[in-house]
């Protein structure tokens, strides 16, 4: 910045990452050197400077020329970083050798403002020069290879064209001029005119066929790289326009002003691409069209795990291809875009048809298509020939969709007219429709908007029967009993494909899923930036690629799919025959889907996953085949529920077996004190002794009148104390001895005078009373009067009051 700060932004958050407060003068140039984590900048101190950017360790600092530094270049391989001054001088850096300079780059007679390294030969690059010329260089050679007089006045800026097929060169001059230059024969392609001052940059969008220009006069404007028609200015109110940075492989293009930065995210993610029934996949590489096979040779290949494919160049095509599609029975592709669409055929790539559109579909005949003109006007072609006047809309077409019936959609409502006679079948009331899917036996269809999407039901017979009673026409809506609502489903489609009656598709959660009757499956998760390219039955896979054209595969079985459409339709006897044949990795999901079917039965006979069948044999209530699943598996978990479950039916047999296999003391020790059961509680106070789960052992022992037991408990535990007290209440022969070993413990404690302070009661072991023998009461509850006598700390003998109720 000019302030002499380095600011790192998220671009999608606008959150400012880190600020790096470089030097108190401005810095005109900085470049990521994203292989290593740095970033280096230039300034107007002559200084060179680079900082690691996560760490914000300052790499190096060094004088880099003895004048203002205005740019930077990176080398996209090689550790060598270019800088351009206004001493007239370009300098080669090479920062695995300690920054050494490598060489120096004279002929320039003024700044050199602009730097850039030729992406189809790095060994050479191109510098502009306020001297008013463009010269290109290579690494290791002093002199230019040729000098272009560029323009008239200074040049601000030059770039090279990114992709293959053209050597072009862009400048842009304090001359108001952009111009386009053949590096190879040295001519001037072209000269783009409509900015009022001087042009900052212009540069040649990675992805998309357009040409970005920034200037002093604070305007954007986009032109078409193909026609060099001005597309868009756009006007920010950030003054003027000085820098630029565009993302390859993505869309989005950053640009600097006086007064902020703004990123624009232009035309779609989504890649040219089709792919037919057969697993034949068309895509674009700006202009060049390739093709290959999909085909999953491999059994053992993983979900998400990438197909090779063997790459195969087509042919080209004239227009730069916005949507690829290939018809319903494979022969031909269509190229929509700038305006334009082309038909080929889908073997030879050979022209069948061309016109002005912004828009084509397909029917579910592959002779015969619908285009969108610019004007919103629609036009209908069968054998390739439009078949004039067919449709009269009355109002200009938005957006136009394919399939069983000629969607066109208008503000807030779908319109569906029958290929054939052009007539309206139905108007569906839905704003922002974004796509629709038509099943191949063409009975069912996804209607997608904005949020959500719904399958209907078309009913041709039902459309026809209208028409030849005459009453198709007197609704302006069209037949009303010819469709039906199946099923409403809040998630967004991204796209999709039908397979029978299985609408296949993917989300904008990345979640690749389908559904059957109004149940939606979920296949698998993937990564973002893949798109769905359809589904293969020969393969049971479906299809997925990202813009590099690296495509996945997720498995889908069609077995699966037909079986699950059986059971939705009721068909359950035919369901059965299919299920001897099912793969036996398909049936656990088999089980799954007819649990949410709410055959669990079913499921249970079906499925082979032990804890598939454990989950749904306890929801059934079977809990013998629960715990025989869980004998199989050992796991004490599993007892544990079993005998939950044992509880809740009151079968408290099976729940005592289940909670000792279980090792669960505590229900075990709920369930003999409810039951009265003093075996099990004796056992289960030795056990819970062993491991040494002393207050689940004295509960035990206490429910079952166990004192002694209960004093030995104590002692086990190391609470001598209390074991006193108990016994001095309940089981007066074991006060001597739990006495002794109290002492002993406050002695090895180091607390032997508060050993010699405690005294044992004489005579008690001869005053047990037959109380803790025979379960009487502590205290006299008659009303004979007697006192009750009570021995005192000093073993004398003192009266009590009466003994009241």
């Amino acid at each position: 910045m000019y302030n002499g700060q380095v600011l790192l932004y998220n671009y999608q958050t606008s959150a400012i990452i880190k600020t790096f407060e470089i030097t108190d003068v401005p810095i005109r140039a900085c470049r990521f050197i994203a292989r290593k984590n740095w970033f280096v900048c230039g300034s107007d101190d002559f200084m060179l400077r680079c900082f690691n950017f996560n760490t914000g360790e300052k790499v190096i600092q060094f004088e880099a020329h003895p004048d203002y530094i205005r740019c930077l270049a990176v080398h996209p391989t090689l550790p060598l970083v270019l800088s351009g001054s206004d001493d007239m001088t370009i300098r080669c850096w090479n920062f695995d050798q300690s920054w050494k300079l490598q060489q120096t780059f004279e002929g320039h007679a003024h700044y050199v403002m602009s730097l850039a390294f030729n992406p189809k030969d790095t060994n050479t690059f191109a510098s502009s020069c306020l001297d008013k010329t463009v010269k290109t260089w290579s690494i290791g050679s002093p002199r230019a290879n040729f000098t272009l007089d560029a323009h008239d006045r200074g040049v601000n800026y030059v770039d090279y064209y990114p992709q293959n097929d053209k050597p072009y060169m862009i400048t842009t001059g304090d001359d108001k001029q952009i111009k386009i230059w053949d590096y190879q024969t040295k001519a001037c392609v072209q000269i783009l005119e409509g900015h009022t001052s001087n042009v900052s940059f212009a540069v040649f969008h990675p992805e998309i066929p357009v040409i970005v220009s920034g200037s002093e006069d604070g305007t954007i404007k986009i032109w078409h790289s193909g026609t060099y028609r001005l597309e868009q200015t756009l006007s920010y109110g950030l003054e003027r326009a000085w820098c630029v940075g565009v993302l390859k492989g993505r869309n989005d293009i950053c640009m600097g002003f006086d007064e902020g930065c703004v990123v624009l995210k232009m035309g779609r993610e989504e890649p040219a691409v089709s792919m037919d029934a057969a697993g034949k996949l068309i895509w674009s590489r700006g202009t060049e069209i390739q093709t290959a096979i999909v085909k999953a040779e491999d059994e053992a290949l993983k979900d998400g795990e990438r197909l090779s494919l063997t790459v195969k160049d087509l042919g080209a095509c004239e227009v730069y291809p916005a949507m690829l599609q290939h018809s319903p029975n494979g022969r031909f592709v269509v190229v929509c875009g700038d305006g334009e669409y082309i038909l080929y055929t889908a073997l030879a790539w050979r022209n069948k048809a061309f016109g002005a559109a912004t828009q084509f579909v397909w029917s579910v005949d592959s002779n015969e298509y619908a285009i969108r003109e610019a004007n919103g006007g629609v036009k209908v072609f069968k054998q390739f020939r439009e078949r004039v006047g067919l449709l009269d809309l009355g109002f200009a077409c938005e957006s136009l969709f394919g399939g069983q019936l000629l969607g066109v959609s208008a503000g807030e409502s779908v319109s569906l007219f029958d290929w054939t006679s052009g007539q309206l079948v139905r108007r569906i009331d839905v704003a922002g429709c974004q796509d629709i899917f038509w099943s191949e036996e063409g009975d069912l269809f996804a209607l997608c908007v904005d949020d959500a999407f719904y399958v209907l039901r078309f009913d041709r017979a039902a459309y026809d029967e209208a028409v030849a009673a005459g009453t198709a026409s007197e609704d302006d809506a069209g037949v009303e009993d010819a469709f039906e609502v199946i099923a409403t489903i809040n998630e967004r489609v991204v796209n999709g494909r039908w397979a029978g009656d299985c609408f296949i598709y993917a989300d904008s959660a990345n979640r690749l899923q389908y559904l059957i009757g109004d149940q939606t499956h979920t296949v698998s998760h993937f990564d973002g930036g893949y798109y769905f390219l359809g589904y293969i039955p020969r393969d049971g896979r479906v299809y997925l690629a990202d813009k590099d054209m690296h495509v996945v595969g997720y498995k889908l079985s069609l077995e699966l799919i037909q079986y699950q459409t059986l059971i939705t339709r009721g068909e359950e006897a035919e369901a059965a025959e299919m299920l001897a044949t099912m793969p036996e990795e398909e049936k656990p999901r088999i089980a799954r889907f007819l649990e949410s079917r709410g055959l669990k039965d079913l499921a249970l006979s079906v499925t082979t996953d032990p804890e598939q069948r454990f989950e749904l044999a306890l929801s059934l209530g079977q809990l013998e085949t629960a715990s025989a699943i869980a004998e199989q598996s050992g796991s004490e978990a599993k007892w544990k529920v079993v005998g939950d479950a044992a509880l809740s039916h009151w079968d408290f047999a099976l729940a005592e077996r289940c909670f000792t296999k279980a090792r669960d003391l505590p229900s075990l020790l709920l369930l003999h004190s409810a039951t009265g059961h003093v075996e099990g509680l004796e056992a289960l106070a030795e056990d819970a002794r062993k491991a040494g789960l002393f207050n689940i052992a004295f509960a035990a022992q206490w429910s079952t009148g166990d004192a002694a037991g209960c004093v030995s408990t104590l002692k086990q535990a190391g609470r001598e104390a209390e074991a006193c007290l108990l016994a001095r209440a309940y089981a007066p022969a074991s006060v001597s001895s739990t006495m002794e070993d109290w002492r002993q413990r406050l002695v090895k404690d180091g607390r032997g005078k508060i050993a010699e302070r405690l005294m044992e009661p004489e005579g008690l072991a001869e005053a047990e009373t037959s109380t803790s023998n025979q379960g009487g009461d502590l205290v006299d509850l008659t009303e004979t009067g007697e006192e009750v006598k009570e021995p005192s700390a000093g073993g004398k003998k003192k009266k009590g009051k009466k003994a009241k109720d």
